[in-house]
C-alpha cells in the first residue's frame, strides 16, 4: 500500500462499502458472496448487489457489498474500496472511489502511474503470479484466484478467517477434497498480506451483534416459498430474466414438501410452457378448475400474457402473476432493476381492467405477499400481481425470518357447493347477492346437473347466459368497479412513518425503494428537514392515502421509472391536484440509493446538508 504521509484515507469500523469489479463466467460471484456471508457471520449487517450483464460470460461484472452495523440495507452511494480484476473496466472503477478510499488489484503485470489516482490508496498483489505457482491447472488458477483475494482481504479489514473455513465446511460438506482446497487458497492470500503489506486498513470490520434471528434470502426464493404454504399445487412459466429463479425454487420446495410421503406421487404441476402465451393460458385454466396457479415473469412476458389477463378479468377466475420487473421498455435491460410495470400490470389488457397489485419491500414480505396473492385471487375471482423487482427478486437481503401461523387457513371465497345447489340456493355465476361486488362461483363437477356455466370473456347476464344487452353489459362492469373498491378495504394497507414533529411536507414511495427511504429519512431528519412518510403495499389505493395526501401541503412521489407511474395513477385514482405531488424519479436501471433521495428532496425543499 503507498504510505504518503499526508494523504487522507476514509477511516470507518462497519460502515463502508466494497466493490468487486471482475469478469462474468469468471467464478467471482461465489467467492464475492462468501465475503459477505462471512461479515454478516460476524454479527454485522450487509447488503450485497449483484450487478451482472445479460450474456452468459465475458462482459463485466460487479458485486457490492454495503456493510452497515446500523443496518442500512440500501445502497448508499460511493464506493470505499475497488476490488479491481477486471482492466476492461478499470478507468470507470478506479473513478468511482471517493477520495481517501482504497485500490486493490492484481499487481503481476505492472500498470503506468497514469493509470492510478493521487487521492486513493494503493493496495497491489500479484494474485496471478501466487495462483500460478501452486496451481497448474487454467480454470484452478482462475477460481482459486478469487478465493485468494477473499483471504488478502480478511487480513486487510479484519475478517475472522475461522468464519470463513466454517463457511466452506457448510459449503463442501461431504467433499474434504475442495473443503481443503479452498482453505488453502484462503490462506495463500492471507500469507501474503501479513508478510508484504500493510494491515489493516482505515476501513474494517469488528464483531457485532446486530444481525440478531434475521436471515439471508433473495425475493425469488421467498416468493417461491410462499407460494408453496400459500398453497399453490400448479405453476406455469417461460423463462426469462429476471423472475426464471422462481419456478425453480418452487420446484425445489415442492419436492421437499409437495411429495405424498406414502406413494412418493407428486402433488404438484409444474410446467415450462413454449412461450409466456401458453403458460398463463395454462394457469388459466388451473384457477378455473379450483387450483391455486401462479406464473412468474417479468414485464416483456407480462406484454404477451395481456389478452388471458383480460380473460380472467372477466370471466373471473383466480390468477397470480409475479412480475419481478426490470428496465424497459420492450426487452429493456434484463439484468437492471426498475419500478416500470405499474401501468401495464394495473390495467393490463384491453378495454376497462383494474388489478390488484401487491408491492413487497423485501424477502420477508415478497414470502408474505406471495400467499396473500393466491387468497385475494380467490376471494375476489380475479388476476392479482406481486410486484416485485430484479433489486430484491434476485439479490440476498436481510429479513425477519418467514411465520407462517399455526391454523392458518386459505381464504377460497364465495364457493358454492354441491350441498348448497341441492338445497335449492340460487346461482347466478355474475350476480352481485351481498353488495360487495363479488359473486358466487362452482368448481367444475361440483354437482351432475346444477351449478354448471359457460366460462366466456364475452358479455353474459348474471346468470352466465349470453348478452349483449348494453344494460347486462353495464351490469356487469359496474359490480366489477364495486369488487375492486372492496379488494381496497381488504389488500395490505399502507404503512406510516411519522415525522418527529408537525410537517407539511409527505413523501410516498413503494416496493425495492424502502431500504433506501428508510436510510433517507434518517439523514433528512438529522439535516433539519422533517417529513412524513407512506409505503404502499397495494393497489387499489386505500383511503388513508387520500387522506395522506390532504393533510399534507406537498407530496413527494419517489419511483424508479421515467413516466411517474405511481404518481400518476394516484392522480388517476383519486382526482388530486397534480401540482400537489411532486415527482422524485431515479431510472438509471441501478437500485436507487439514500444519497439519491436525499440529494433530491433537499434540493427540492431548498434546504442544505448540515
Amino acid at each position: 500500500m503507498n504510505a504518503r504521509v499526508n494523504l487522507h484515507r476514509i477511516e470507518a469500523v462497519n460502515d463502508f462499502v466494497v466493490k468487486f469489479a471482475n469478469v462474468n463466467g469468471s467464478g467471482s460471484a461465489s467467492a464475492n458472496e462468501l465475503f459477505a456471508k462471512a461479515i454478516l457471520r460476524m454479527g454485522v449487517p450487509v447488503s450485497p448487489r449483484n450487478i451482472f450483464p445479460s450474456n452468459i460470460q465475458g462482459l463485466p461484472t460487479w458485486y457490492e457489498v454495503r456493510v452497515s452495523e446500523a443496518g442500512y440495507l440500501g445502497r448508499r452511494g460511493g464506493v470505499d474500496m475497488m476490488v479491481a480484476m477486471n482492466p476492461q473496466t478499470w478507468d470507470a472503477d478506479v473513478a468511482e472511489i471517493a477520495p481517501g478510499g482504497y485500490l486493490f488489484y492484481d499487481s503481476t503485470r505492472p500498470l503506468p502511474p497514469s493509470k492510478f489516482r493521487d487521492d486513493v490508496h494503493v493496495i497491489g498483489m500479484p494474485l496471478t503470479e501466487i495462483c500460478n505457482a501452486v496451481y497448474s491447472d487454467p480454470r484452478q488458477r482462475q477460481l482459486f484466484k478469487n478465493i485468494v483475494y477473499v483471504g488478502a482481504l480478511s487480513v486487510l479489514l479484519e475478517i475472522d478467517p475461522a468464519v470463513i473455513e466454517k463457511l466452506f465446511g457448510e459449503q463442501y460438506k461431504g467433499k474434504e477434497k475442495l473443503l481443503a482446497s479452498n482453505v488453502q487458497a484462503l490462506h495463500l492470500g492471507r500469507d501474503f498480506v501479513k508478510e508484504h503489506l500493510q494491515w489493516p486498513l482505515g476501513i474494517r470490520v469488528r464483531q457485532a451483534d446486530n444481525v440478531g434471528d434475521s436471515i439471508f434470502v433473495d425475493g425469488n426464493t421467498a416468493a417461491a416459498l410462499g407460494c408453496v404454504y400459500g398453497g399453490a399445487t400448479v405453476a406455469a412459466w417461460y423463462p426469462i430474466t429476471p423472475s426464471s429463479s422462481v419456478a425453480e425454487a418452487f420446484q425445489k420446495y415442492c419436492a421437499k414438501l409437495r411429495v405424498d410421503p406414502s406413494t412418493g406421487q407428486n402433488k404438484f404441476a409444474i410446467v415450462q410452457a413454449e412461450d409466456e402465451i401458453a403458460s398463463i393460458g395454462m394457469v388459466v385454466g388451473a384457477g378455473w378448475n379450483g387450483a391455486r396457479a401462479f406464473t412468474a415473469t417479468s414485464g416483456p412476458g407480462v406484454s404477451l400474457m395481456t389478452e388471458f389477463i383480460g380473460l380472467a378479468y372477466f370471466a373471473e377466475i383466480p390468477v397470480t402473476i409475479i412480475d419481478v420487473q426490470r428496465g424497459g421498455p420492450s426487452t429493456g435491460m434484463p439484468t437492471r432493476t426498475q419500478q416500470a410495470d405499474i401501468f401495464a400490470c394495473a390495467y393490463a389488457s384491453h378495454g376497462d381492467t383494474k388489478h390488484i397489485l401487491l408491492f413487497p419491500e423485501d424477502p420477508h414480505e415478497c414470502f408474505e405477499h406471495a400467499a396473500t396473492a393466491l387468497d385475494l385471487a380467490d376471494r375476489f375471482q380475479t388476476p392479482v400481481f406481486l410486484m416485485t423487482d430484479l433489486d430484491i427478486g434476485m439479490n440476498q437481503r436481510m429479513c425477519k425470518p418467514f411465520v407462517w401461523e399455526e391454523g392458518r387457513t386459505y381464504d377460497r371465497g364465495k364457493v358454492m357447493t354441491a350441498e348448497e345447489l341441492e338445497a335449492g340456493k340460487d346461482f347466478g355465476r355474475y350476480k352481485d347477492v351481498d353488495g360487495d361486488g363479488v359473486p358466487w362461483r362452482t368448481l367444475p363437477g361440483t354437482h351432475p346437473t346444477k351449478g354448471a356455466y359457460f366460462t366466456r370473456g364475452t358479455t353474459r347476464d348474471p346468470y352466465a347466459r349470453y348478452s349483449e344487452r348494453g344494460q347486462d353489459y353495464m351490469y356487469n362492469m359496474e359490480r366489477l368497479l364495486k369488487k375492486f373498491a372492496t379488494a381496497a378495504t381488504v389488500v395490505p394497507g399502507p404503512v406510516v412513518r411519522a415525522a418527529t414533529q408537525a410537517t407539511p411536507l409527505g413523501v410516498i414511495y413503494f416496493g425495492s425503494t424502502s431500504p433506501s427511504m428508510n436510510e433517507a429519512l434518517d439523514v433528512l431528519t438529522a439535516n433539519g428537514v422533517h417529513i412524513d412518510a407512506m409505503r404502499l403495499r397495494a393497489f387499489p389505493f386505500a383511503d388513508s392515502v387520500q387522506e395522506f395526501i390532504r393533510s399534507h401541503e406537498r407530496v413527494l412521489v419517489v419511483e424508479q421509472n421515467r413516466d411517474a407511474q405511481m404518481h400518476n395513477m394516484i392522480v388517476n385514482e383519486f382526482g388530486v391536484d397534480p401540482g400537489k405531488l411532486t415527482k422524485v424519479l431515479h431510472y438509471d436501471g441501478t437500485p436507487i440509493t439514500a444519497r439519491f433521495i436525499v440529494d433530491a428532496i433537499l434540493k427540492l425543499t431548498g434546504s442544505q446538508r448540515a
